[in-house]
């Protein structure tokens, strides 16, 4: 019984919540990606020496049967992966930028030290007695 009660805790916290959510999202996000690969930069980039790689092929032995090896393909998925972590690193640096013109800037720390009137040492805030130089000190 005490498996099924972890997994329900774990179930429902947030992040496992959050994680959904994002694989939800990050699928939805795929078809984005993936109609700007293959819709609008593949067609601007076949204007430069074309860019369809798919009929690059090694036969791998004379016969008919021989395996074939389709490294066009590999390009292929290599040059889209690329494309899509550009898009990515540009909409988080994007995002990153409008979030910080936003953010309120952060109060600083109250201090948690004084220094020692006598023998200059960094000491506790709410210290009576230096620990260096055992002088009494004043409230």
């Amino acid at each position: 019984m005490g498996f099924i009660k972890e997994f329900k805790e774990f179930i429902s916290r947030g992040n496992v919540m959050d994680l959904a959510v994002g694989v939800i999202i990050g699928g939805a996000f795929s078809a984005i990606v993936t109609s700007l690969n293959e819709d609008i930069i593949t067609p601007i980039l076949g204007i430069f020496g074309g860019t369809d790689f798919s009929d690059l092929t090694v036969k791998l032995g004379s016969s008919e049967t021989a395996p074939v090896l389709s490294y066009g393909n590999f390009i292929t998925a290599v040059l889209n992966f690329l494309i899509t972590a550009l898009v990515i690193f540009c909409m988080i640096k994007a995002i990153n930028k409008a979030q910080s013109q936003f953010k309120k800037p952060e109060a600083p720390a109250a201090p948690t030290t004084k220094i020692c009137p006598y023998c200059k040492s960094e000491i506790a805030l709410d210290a009576t007695r230096c620990p260096h130089c055992t002088s009494e000190l004043k409230k």
